[in-house]
């Protein structure tokens, strides 16, 4: 059984957009041939698509970068570099992904074969066709292909069950889970047996269904990273009806009211919309001995506390009133997902969601380093330079009257620039002329 991987950390970069091409013409019978340098093709973007066949993030675990192919350069006689392909990446369905620097979140992969693209191929340079004007009629000048985006990404799944079973460890959710499905987990008879998320589908006989997950035993400050819950309380925002199952074992030491209130209050400390959530209060291990004296006063500490809402008494070993509870909650899965229908959600789209926020264009900053050292900073400014072919003459006189136009030497100057300085652009380093 693979490693259950429900977060992870990843780098991805686009690919570069391909050099557009200095060259003229020579054709024999054309005289004073012009031109002739095609763009360069656009790189390769990620994208992300949704799989409803993967369960974890385990593909994530071990290749951690991620680079898409750059694109062709241009070609002689006009022609155009070929665009690279994108490069397709699967996540499990229920994948949110964030910007790991700035936790912005880029998009929620919640149906099969939904895509989002997370990193944009850049453009391909211009060729030499594009700068001819009646000055300049051969004119020495290419860009360079856009650079595509590098980011680090933060990925983390949230299992989309109908169905969420909560509780402190060893209150029987795994079994309860091996009864009502198909689903094999791990049992034993001490904390923290269930280290990853099970899930499995509930069929009744009336042909209902829903899905149901066990999620691993919540303790006391598990909302504040305190045992195994935190890992996994994420997984409960997406549920629809949650299963609160209290023990009603004599011998475990605890009051049970006490495992109640803790577990509500470790959900609310999570996220405080989980108090919206729908929920079945479960007594478990009814078969034990005392259990019935226990259950009789949990639910008089219930009442005391404002809660009157019913308690299902099972026990999943003897099979005592797990029908019951499996059909109620069938009914109550339906009464929610009839309420989210009126509710009209936001519609999800099968197609790319492009997310991408331009630099804002031509800002910059001007530093002084050294003695005699400045450093240019501005992302929109530092793309120019780098997207400049500076192998030719023309290419260097026009990179150096755009800096003027934008107001660079100006700023250079003010910040007590002189002839001779040294400056810096991203890796283009050049030497200040007044």
């Amino acid at each position: 059984m693979p490693t259950f991987v429900d977060q992870t950390k990843i780098e991805v970069q686009a690919g570069k957009g391909g050099d557009g091409m200095v060259a003229f013409r020579h054709e024999k019978y054309v005289p004073n041939g012009g031109p002739a340098g095609g763009d360069g093709g656009r790189g390769g973007s990620i994208i992300f698509v949704a799989d409803s066949g993967l369960r974890t993030l385990m593909d994530f675990r071990y290749r951690r970068k991620f680079k898409a192919e750059d694109g062709e350069k241009g070609r002689i006689k006009s022609q155009y570099g070929r665009s690279a392909k994108d490069l397709y990446l699967k996540v499990p369905v229920g994948t949110t992904v964030y910007d790991f620097n700035s936790n912005e979140e880029l998009g929620d992969l919640v149906k099969d074969k939904q895509e989002l693209v997370v990193a944009h191929g850049g453009r391909g340079g211009r060729g030499n066709i594009h700068f001819a004007s009646s000055v300049n009629t051969a004119p020495e000048i290419a860009e360079n292909g856009e650079p595509g985006e590098d980011r680090v990404l933060r990925l983390e799944l949230k299992m989309l069950a109908d169905v969420g079973l909560v509780g402190f460890p060893s209150v029987g959710k795994s079994t309860l889970l091996s009864v009502v499905t198909k689903a094999k987990p791990k049992i034993a008879a001490y904390a923290f047996t269930t280290l990853t998320p099970n899930l499995g589908m509930v069929i009744l006989p009336d042909g209902r269904d829903f899905s149901i997950a066990d999620l691993p035993g919540l303790i006391e400050g598990a909302s504040k990273g305190v045992g195994l819950g935190i890992q996994f309380l994420r997984h409960i925002e997406r549920t629809k009806v949650i299963l609160h199952l209290v023990s009603m074992d004599p011998n475990n030491g605890r009051k049970a009211i006490n495992d109640y209130k803790t577990i509500k209050d470790e959900m609310l400390s999570y996220d405080t919309k989980l108090s919206k959530k729908r929920e079945l209060i479960v007594a478990t291990q009814m078969d034990l001995p005392g259990s019935e004296d226990k259950l009789a006063d949990f639910k008089k500490d219930l009442k005391s506390n404002g809660i009157n809402e019913p308690v299902y008494a099972i026990s999943s070993v003897a099979h005592k009133g797990v029908k019951k509870l499996m059909q109620d909650t069938a009914s109550l899965v339906e009464e929610v997902e009839k309420t989210q229908v009126v509710a009209k959600p936001k519609p999800v789209h099968k197609v790319k969601e492009y997310k991408y926020k331009a630099p804002k264009k031509n800002e910059f900053t001007v530093e002084k380093v050294g003695e005699h050292e400045f450093v240019v900073k501005g992302e929109s400014l530092e793309r120019l330079v780098e997207m400049t072919n500076l192998d030719h003459h023309d290419g260097v006189v026009r990179l150096a009257r755009k800096l003027m136009h934008l107001g660079v030497d100006e700023a250079l100057r003010k910040k007590g620039a002189v002839d001779g300085d040294d400056v810096a652009i991203g890796d283009f380093n050049f030497e200040f002329v007044q």
